[in-house]
């Protein structure tokens, strides 16, 4: 019989971390995993006020000039808070010259979305040099990804998404992760070529392969860990129900045929059903307030249950999801997870 899943914990790869601004030249963040977790990507978004989302990774380095932002297409540069030192299990943030409010003004709350490079929870970070040339990169996951960004820290140039549920061929498409632009076709994002388990292909002029530096963050699916899949709205309150195989701890979604924001939602923020409190990827805006919202969707031992008949989350047509585990819903020993 087949494994329920492979990751048990999923707090060894993946985690949520809340955190309150000390106002300090830097603040050490330990995550709340019962196990440690030295994470790989770190990506921080203030939650009081308006300001723009902060990422590093240990790949190209910490540091103010390797600072990257979802909700611009702007360089890896600047003098801005960020994250000075990633630690065995947590972050250290700091202001920075400028922009501490990004990453630690005092007062103002955090979350800090953390995740493990490693193939066995099916991702990848990859640095590689664009050139604007139909090619290939290799990458290490030793799977087939299902989902892709691709950034250019060199220059200005937007966020390039691959997902593998778009459509029917898939590597014909693109979104931008930092607009609200329906999905496209073109040659020139993944060269009309699928990805394999070893190399995914660029196309010539995409902005997934900009001349200079470039930046890569991969990832499969994996059994009751992640999933990046697709769901059809039904516009009503009463909404679709998506199978995960996991109770989720983090969950992005976007309309791909029209033009709404990446929504994101996580078990920490709200820690009871409804999830209601959004932040965007494309955007630098506050934490929403939940009474200006509709309810958005249930978090359940085993998926998304949507609540609102909107465009955002649960109109008529086709959306495309990411969505990492808080508990596979039945563990390697086939004890199932409890509902929230």
């Amino acid at each position: 019989m087949a494994a329920y899943t492979t990751i048990d914990n999923p707090e060894l790869y993946m985690q949520v971390k809340l955190y309150t601004g000390d106002g300090n030249s830097t603040q050490a963040i330990t995550l709340d995993g019962d196990e440690d977790m030295q994470p790989d990507l770190v990506w921080i978004k203030n939650r009081t006020d308006a300001h723009y989302h902060n990422l590093n990774d240990s790949v190209r380095g910490v540091g103010a000039a390797e600072v990257l932002r979802t909700n611009s297409n702007a360089a890896a540069s600047g003098t801005s808070g960020h994250v000075s030192v990633i630690g065995s299990d947590g972050f250290t943030v700091a202001a920075g010259d400028s922009d501490a409010e990004e990453v630690n003004t005092s007062s103002d709350t955090y979350v800090a979305w953390c995740w493990k490079e490693t193939a066995d929870a099916g991702f990848d970070i990859v640095s590689f040099t664009g050139n604007e040339t139909v090619r290939t990169v290799a990458h290490s996951l030793s799977a087939v990804p299902h989902f892709m960004l691709m950034k250019s820290t060199a220059g200005t140039a937007g966020w390039g998404v691959y997902h593998h549920k778009t459509s029917s061929t898939p590597a014909e498409d693109y979104l931008y992760l930092d607009t609200t632009a329906a999905y496209g076709d073109s040659v020139n994002f993944w060269n009309d070529t699928a990805p394999t388990t070893s190399v995914f292909s660029l196309g010539a002029s995409g902005i997934s392969n900009k001349t200079g530096a470039m930046i890569g963050f991969l990832w499969s699916g994996k059994q009751g860990f992640s999933k990046f899949g697709s769901y059809e709205g039904n516009s009503s309150s009463d909404g679709t129900f998506v199978y995960l195989g996991f109770r989720p701890a983090w969950v992005v979604y976007k309309p791909i045929d029209a033009t709404d924001n990446w929504e994101m939602l996580d078990s920490k923020r709200d820690i009871g059903n409804p999830n209601d409190t959004l932040v965007y990827a494309n955007l630098s805006n506050a934490e929403s307030d939940p009474s200006s919202t509709n309810d958005r969707v249930d978090f359940l031992s085993n998926g998304l249950k949507f609540r609102d008949g909107g465009g955002a989350s649960n109109g008529s047509g086709t959306y495309i999801y990411m969505a990492f585990a808080e508990a596979p819903f039945v563990n390697s020993e086939g004890v199932p997870c409890n509902a929230r």
